[in-house]
């Protein structure tokens, strides 16, 4: 009876766990079907008739084609340019160490621990004297080399698990490091990548501060056109609500449609 309780009691705090997660995701989308007076009503209005005034407001006054457009160009360009670069880094860390490669591989990973409003001041001031402030092309760059060590991460953990004894016998055979990576890494690890490449894509997809404090009205992604919505006199929360759900909805579908590679990306080495 007790191995019956632990699996029960762990689903339940599961569930829970799960619901409160989800809990704001759907506050968000009931309020954006309100009006505005029912969205800052107190108590909460919970029996309503649903309105889609703030979704229209949202995308005829804000230019939300153009925010999602920037969002889908950076987050993918970002992304295939990480691959590029982390592709032959993670090949050389993983099949021809040095002695420093694991302590590499560390330094890299704590970049991310760094908080970005640590640098906003040199790299504002780099961008602004390299003309890339409200440029696709400075959020490729910065979208890049946020996520290059995660991505170098991560290829590197799925080309330790490629046999060596492959890459031997191609170079018996006299395949250079570039076949190996083209002809036997890439179709071999091509799972690996799909991983990595999603990953990449939806923190690239997420990121809010450099889109808010590198862009104005030209490049900025969803994220700064859903900071539009603050006002000094307050916050429109059904219009905010509104811009939130339509700059959400692609990156869930996204995810959850990729929810299976995703998830083998985020576990890879976590059991051997």
């Amino acid at each position: 009876m007790q191995h019956d309780k632990a699996p029960l009691s762990g689903a339940i705090a599961a569930w829970i766990v799960a619901c409160l997660m989800f809990f704001p995701i759907l506050w968000m989308t009931v309020t954006a079907f309100k009006t505005e007076g029912e969205a800052v009503a107190i108590p909460p209005i919970i029996l309503f008739r649903p309105v889609l005034q703030s979704f229209a407001a949202a995308t005829a006054q804000s230019g939300y084609l153009l925010f999602a457009a920037n969002s889908v160009i950076v987050s993918f360009a970002s992304t295939a340019l990480a691959i590029l670069i982390a592709f032959p880094a993670a090949y050389a860390m993983a099949f021809q160490p040095g002695k420093r490669t694991k302590d590499l591989l560390v330094w890299m990973l704590s970049t991310k621990m760094l908080p970005p409003v640590g640098v906003l001041v040199p790299v504002y001031l780099i961008f602004r004297d390299a003309g890339l402030l409200d440029t696709r092309a400075g959020l490729v760059i910065v979208d890049t080399l946020m996520n290059l060590p995660i991505v170098v991460w991560m290829l590197f953990s799925f080309f330790r698990d490629i046999p060596r004894d492959i890459l031997e016998a191609a170079r018996m055979d006299g395949v250079g490091p570039r076949g190996q990576m083209t002809h036997l890494l890439l179709p071999l690890a091509s799972p690996g990548i799909a991983s990595a490449a999603l990953l990449a894509i939806i923190l690239s997809w997420n990121e809010s501060f450099w889109s808010i404090n590198l862009t104005a009205a030209h490049a900025g992604t969803l994220a700064a056109y859903i900071a539009r919505y603050s006002a000094p006199e307050g916050l429109f929360w059904a219009k905010l609500s509104a811009a939130s759900v339509l700059a959400v909805a692609p990156i869930l579908l996204f995810g959850s449609l990729a929810q299976r590679r995703l998830v083998r990306g985020l576990t890879v080495g976590a059991v051997k």
